[in-house]
């Protein structure tokens, strides 16, 4: 059957809207995979890249059959007001979209809209596929980051029920609040890539998770050593590079906002990782700069400025890469030894690196918003090469006070939502479906080979590697004798 080539469809931006998704997919696979397999102990190497692999699979299933009209389609108004045609009244209007099934024809390949934002904004172009494809991966890398909270202990079953329920009742609440046109979007709330909707809701939600379920062992919190740095670098730097898809294609089609938003992330993400550097050298007390404190700077900048990526100037990009990196490496530092994150083991400390810095990015975004940063809506005509500008946001060192109080109510409303909802599912999973939320002591013991009959560097290999390190001192200490 012959298709006409549809009037609304930009094959430039679809590309770049595909790429860009692509870019974000491998943030996650292998990126955060790799990232996260190489910090952790040699033993929960397997166990960790498993639990991100089967995380992204799960959000994807939630995500195709029911979640991504939850956080994009029509919202239930359950709060008696709000319509299409007129403000969304109150919160419970624009808290959460009717589910549903994306797999049929007429979804994936007419032309993409946000149903909310239908009246207000252009329409895309691009195709449904594309679009729920691109929101997809921004869903399925938010479990991935908050697994950095719980990894260690965590029953692997559990974990396999958590992710799609915390998909379901927590994401996509989220997603319509801030970007499906729900309530605080109604209010002009900010959030270019996912500063509130991802990294602060994994922080929030790691945090908690790690609360609920408690610590590792106590050898364990005493000596986590790295399973493999140079595994760790490559993984961070899949993550720096991805995110030019990530900030890069929120405008969703390919021009000059998203370019901005590409140098903005890459300028943010520098000047942080130097910060970061810097403290470790001349404030930490080892006195000594580190790959993992580097890693730790540069996680900040992209999380940081992912909020404000398109809204700000290079200026703004470049300060707020500083400010959030010493803020969290203070953070870092000195809020462990008081409650409750004294009490908590966040083992690769996501609420900081996500939770804190996205939260300094959103209301930094709100102080420096540029409003002559042109963001052109959504796209252009498709017959004429006539660029469709939206009036740019201006933030509190522009003339606009109001927007940081705004976005401090969006932080507010996150964090209250995905504490609540985080620790209501961890406990129905605990104590309803009776599902135990760590493995048994012996499985903590032994770690992979226990779990799941795998190990990361076999028992031979390891073997193997050990006699030649000890053949290769010994042969050294005889040449030095």
């Amino acid at each position: 059957m012959y298709f006409p080539y549809p009037s609304w469809l930009n094959a430039g931006d679809n590309a770049w809207q595909l790429t860009a998704a692509t870019l974000v997919g491998l943030m996650s696979l292998p990126g955060v995979a790799v990232l996260y397999g190489g910090l952790v102990k040699k033993k929960w190497a397997v166990n960790t890249t498993l639990m991100a692999f089967s995380a992204f699979a799960a959000v994807l299933v939630v995500w195709v059959f029911w979640g991504y009209k939850m956080g994009f389609g029509d919202s239930f108004h359950l709060g008696g007001g709000g319509t299409r045609a007129a403000p969304i009244a109150n919160i419970l209007d624009g808290f959460l979209g009717h589910p549903g099934s994306v797999a049929g024809t007429g979804a994936l390949e007419q032309r993409a809209v946000i149903p909310n934002l239908a009246a207000s904004s252009p329409a895309l172009h691009l195709p449904g596929a594309t679009m729920v494809y691109f929101q997809f991966v921004f869903a399925a890398i938010t479990p991935l980051l908050f697994l950095g909270s719980v990894l260690g202990r965590m029953n692997f079953k559990a974990w396999l029920i958590f992710v799609p329920a915390w998909t379901t009742c927590v994401y996509t609440v989220n997603a319509m609040l801030i970007w499906g046109g729900g309530y605080w979007a109604s209010k002009g709330a900010l959030d270019y890539s996912g500063g509130y909707v991802i990294h602060l809701a994994a922080g929030v939600t790691g945090f908690v998770a790690a609360w609920v379920i408690g610590p590792r062992l106590a050898r364990d919190r005493q000596s986590f050593p790295p399973t493999n740095l140079l595994l760790v670098a490559v993984g961070a730097g899949l993550l720096w590079l991805g995110w030019n898809g990530f900030n890069g294609g929120d405008p969703f089609f390919a021009g000059p906002d998203a370019a901005a938003a590409v140098l903005n992330t890459n300028l943010c993400t520098a000047t942080a990782l130097l910060t970061w550097v810097v403290c470790d050298t001349f404030v930490a007390p080892a006195r000594k700069p580190t790959l993992l404190g580097a890693v730790n700077g540069m996680i900040v900048g992209l999380v940081c400025i992912t909020p404000a990526a398109g809204f700000v100037n290079a200026n703004g990009a470049a300060i707020m890469g500083v400010v959030a990196s010493l803020l969290v490496f203070l953070a870092w530092t000195y809020l462990p030894r008081v409650r409750p994150f004294s009490r908590v083991d966040d083992a690769l400390g996501v609420v900081y690196t996500h939770g804190l810095a996205g939260l300094i990015g959103g209301v930094c975004t709100g102080f420096f918003a540029d409003p002559h940063m042109v963001e052109y809506a959504f796209g252009r005509s498709n017959t004429a090469a006539i660029w469709r500008e939206a009036q740019g946001v201006a933030g509190l060192f522009y003339g606009n006070a109001d927007r940081v109080l705004v976005q401090l109510g969006a932080a507010g409303t996150i964090i209250g939502w995905d504490a609540l909802v985080t620790a209501a599912l961890l406990l129905l999973i605990r104590y309803v479906l009776r599902v135990p939320l760590r493995f048994p002591l012996a499985e903590l013991e032994e770690g992979d080979a226990a779990i799941h009959d795998e190990e990361v560097e076999p028992p031979q290999l390891a073997t193997r590697s050990g006699a030649v390190e000890r053949l290769g001192a010994r042969t050294q200490e005889v040449v030095l004798q």
